[in-house]
């Protein structure tokens, strides 16, 4: 039975679990445990209500994950929630733990008076786009990563 919850500040094992979890389905070693922060920081960030970290847990191993920011908005009493990182292990997928964790996202956001939930794909994952596309509409955006030293890039 696949369990979903929300870490904690003291949920600091599946915390790192769960970057592990990143970095192998992302292929992205780099950014998701080579420089990992410390415990301190994973606790600040986890007791804030506004970083919402989910697992996916299945007889005690961490089997999918889900983090998403809400952000307050200024042009209305409301907030949007941003689904930053979504992954399921591969020998666990299209059995609906993604589902579960966006299902899960959905009620926290409701709970949290958010007035919608988004998410990223690229163009070309099908199963993404194919999972998003049950649960909204579909908008065609640009993305573009602006460097903070302000320095210009080709």
């Amino acid at each position: 039975m696949v369990n979903v919850v929300r870490l904690s500040e003291n949920d600091l094992d599946k915390m790192r679990a769960l970057n592990a979890l990143f970095a192998s389905e992302f292929d992205d070693p780099e950014s998701y445990t080579e420089n990992p922060p410390d415990d301190a920081y994973h606790a600040d960030k986890l007791s804030n209500p506004a970083v919402i970290a989910l697992v996916a847990e299945e007889a005690g191993d961490i089997i999918g994950g889900l983090v998403a920011y809400e952000l307050p908005k200024l042009e209305q009493k409301r907030s949007e929630v941003y689904i930053y990182d979504l992954a399921v292990a591969t020998a666990h997928r299209r059995k609906g733990i993604a589902t579960a964790l966006i299902a899960k996202v959905r009620d926290i956001a409701k709970e949290r008076g958010a007035w919608v939930v988004y998410v990223q794909a690229d163009y070309g994952d099908e199963p993404a786009i194919a999972l998003y596309t049950k649960f909204g509409i579909r908008e065609d955006v640009m993305h573009f990563d602006i460097d903070v030293t302000g320095e210009d890039k080709p």
